[in-house]
This record gives C-alpha cells, sequence and structure tokens, in this order.
C-alpha cells in the first residue's frame, strides 16, 4: 500500500530512539517488535502461535521464553519474568497470549480501529470474517500495478503479493484475518501521530 514502507522506516527509526530511554519491559518488548516495521508484532504472534502445541492458547513461563528467544528478542531473564508475572494475572502459571497481544499493540483510538474496520469489511466481500483472492478481485485493481502491466505477474500473483503484507509473515496462506488486519494497521498506526490523518489516510487507500 502506497506510503506504507515510508511509515515503516520512520516507525522503526522512532521505535529505536524511544527503545534506549524506555525502561518498563512491555514497553521495551512493543518497541523491539515496532523496530522491525508494521509486521512486527503479528511476528511475535505467529512465533508464540507455533509453540503453542495444545492449541489452548495460553503460553507457560518456559514457552513464554522460547517464543520471545526464537523471535530474537534481546531481553534480560529477570526482565522477561517481570513481564510474565505481570500478564500472569491469577497467578495460574500461564499467560493468554491473545490478551498479551492485545496489550502489546499500541494503543489506538476508537476512531482509528472503526476505520480499520471498515476498510476489512469493504474488502471482506464474503463477509465471513476473513480476506481471500476471491474477495480482492471486486475491490483492489491489479491492473495498475507495475509488475502486471509490464507482464511479469498475473492478476492473482498480485492480489497475493497485496495479501502477503497482511498476512503473518511465517504463515502467508493467503488469507488474512480480522486480528492479522488489526495487527498490521496497529503497527501503521504507532507511526502516524494525527488520527485524522490515519483516517484519511485510510479513507484515501480503500476509497471509503
Amino acid at each position: 500500500m502506497a506510503g506504507t514502507s515510508r511509515h515503516d522506516r520512520e516507525m522503526a527509526v522512532n521505535a529505536k530512539k524511544q527503545l534506549s530511554v524506555c525502561t518498563d519491559p512491555v514497553d521495551r518488548l512493543r518497541m523491539q517488535c515496532l523496530a522491525r516495521g508494521s509486521s512486527g508484532i503479528k511476528g511475535l504472534g505467529r512465533t508464540f502461535r507455533i509453540m503453542d502445541d495444545d492449541n489452548n492458547r495460553t503460553l507457560d513461563v518456559k514457552e513464554f521464553m522460547k517464543g520471545l528467544n526464537d523471535y530474537g528478542v534481546l531481553i534480560e531473564k529477570d526482565e522477561a519474568m517481570t513481564m510474565f508475572q505481570r500478564f500472569d494475572r491469577d497467578n495460574s502459571g500461564l499467560i493468554d497470549f491473545d490478551e498479551f497481544l492485545l496489550t502489546l499493540r499500541p494503543p489506538m483510538s476508537n476512531a482509528r480501529k472503526e476505520v480499520i474496520m471498515q476498510a476489512f469489511r469493504k474488502l471482506d466481500k464474503t463477509g465471513d470474517g476473513v480476506i481471500t483472492i476471491e474477495d480482492l478481485s471486486g475491490v483492489y485493481n491489479a491492473k495498475y500495478h507495475p509488475k502486471y502491466q509490464n507482464g511479469e505477474w498475473t492478476e492473482e500473483q498480485v492480489f497475493r503479493k497485496f495479501l502477503d503484507s497482511f498476512d503473518s509473515p511465517y504463515d502467508k496462506d493467503g488469507k488474512v484475518t480480522m486480528e492479522e488486519f488489526l495487527n498490521y494497521y496497529c503497527g501503521v498506526s504507532a507511526s502516524i501521530d494525527s488520527d485524522v490523518y490515519f483516517i484519511l489516510m485510510m479513507k484515501n487507500a480503500w476509497k471509503l
């Protein structure tokens, strides 16, 4: 999407700057994810999902530590323990990773969330809560894409590449869930200070 790579670069630079001054473990983890661009938080979520062998959507402290390590997060063990304890609200020794990712997402105003949901609903033509290549065919015009114009890519390849930018980085299945779409735009949102500008950008991008 036009402009997003520039926002990504700006956000990564800002996140790295903030990382050097923030002390809160959750903020530090958030900044490490955002320093990787819009898909940073989404990528960490994907790493945890792979580790959740029994699909109960919770992590124990060992899985949590391994997930951070596998994703290449630089964090002291005691800092990670502090963070785990903060998320383990009922002291069960387990954390709910949906709740964890929700807290990790940069805060967003309701106005921003609403415009993201409008874009998702517009793209999800079938209304099944997942955006697929079929959904895109009537909404996104591939014919303006330079690689389609020079004959390098088919229309389907353009759509697939487009979906890949929202999809979880290690699980590109050509389908984008509402959660993945929101996680992606949380990253973009973190690089844009003004609500008005963010909403305008979304409305222009998706002709809302």
